[in-house]
């Protein structure tokens, strides 16, 4: 399983929201590409970003702080935070962005998505399931889409896309573990599926059962911030 570290960014400065609620942000760093450098050289090899303030404002804030890593680090980077469009795409792919996560456009804008991954491999595509007792939840976890994970997964399964990144928002930030049980169903459903799992997580432990579950990625954020995961342990899993 690879574990990808998350650095989620406001006003440059790498922050943790606990549930994605704003007003619980925590500032862990000033210098995002210190933790890069600190990744990079315990052999992590993807870093999950998020540009915080894009969804809000409409414009991606750290467009110049990922051209840095991408021109002076060998590592991938997963990236999400307010892509709309295909100029967001091709922006963001010309800097060397290598996966593009979609969230709540893929519920409100099903023909901008669709013209979307028709552009670029459809690998490169990580959906953003952020869920709430079985349902999608869109805009910063703040609306109901009406949309169960499983309706989700299968309409854009059929569409081409295999990467879903699945954060149970009751757990995020929490620190008391991921929802192992809609992991395991999701799996069961959909062998077929390349699922991140997110929110919740709070030590090694959690890591070695979703390994043990057939999970092949994991996301992980407060739990490193603060000390319940160290370096060292996520770099065992980064294969």
């Amino acid at each position: 399983m690879l574990v990808i570290p998350a650095i989620d960014i406001i006003d440059n400065k790498v922050v943790r929201l606990t549930k994605g609620d704003y007003n619980t942000s925590k500032i862990y760093s000033d210098n995002p590409i210190d933790l890069v450098e600190k990744f990079i050289q315990h052999g992590i090899k993807r870093i999950h970003i998020v540009d915080l303030e894009a969804s809000k404002l409409g414009s991606f804030t750290c467009l110049n702080l990922l051209s840095r890593i991408k021109k002076n680090y060998n590592t991938e980077i997963e990236f999400g935070g307010g892509i709309r469009n295909l100029d967001d795409i091709k922006t963001l792919s010309d800097i060397g962005i290598d996966f593009f996560i979609l969230g709540s456009i893929t519920v409100k804008d099903e023909n901008e998505v669709s013209e979307m991954i028709q552009m670029l491999d459809k690998k490169r595509f990580i959906f953003a399931a952020d869920v709430l007792n079985n349902e999608i939840k869109i805009s910063g976890w703040t609306e109901s889409s009406n949309i169960t994970i499983e309706d989700y997964i299968s309409k854009w399964l059929a569409n081409g896309i295999s990467n879903y990144l699945c954060t149970d928002i009751s757990k995020d930030g929490m620190l008391v573990g991921p929802n192992f049980n809609l992991y395991k169903d999701i799996m069961k459903k959909y062998p077929e599926v390349d699922l991140i799992a997110s929110g919740g997580i709070s030590g090694v432990n959690d890591l070695i059962q979703l390994e043990n579950n057939s999970l092949k990625y994991a996301v992980v954020g407060k739990a490193f911030y603060e000390g319940k995961i160290s370096l060292e342990e996520m770099s065992k899993f980064a294969k």
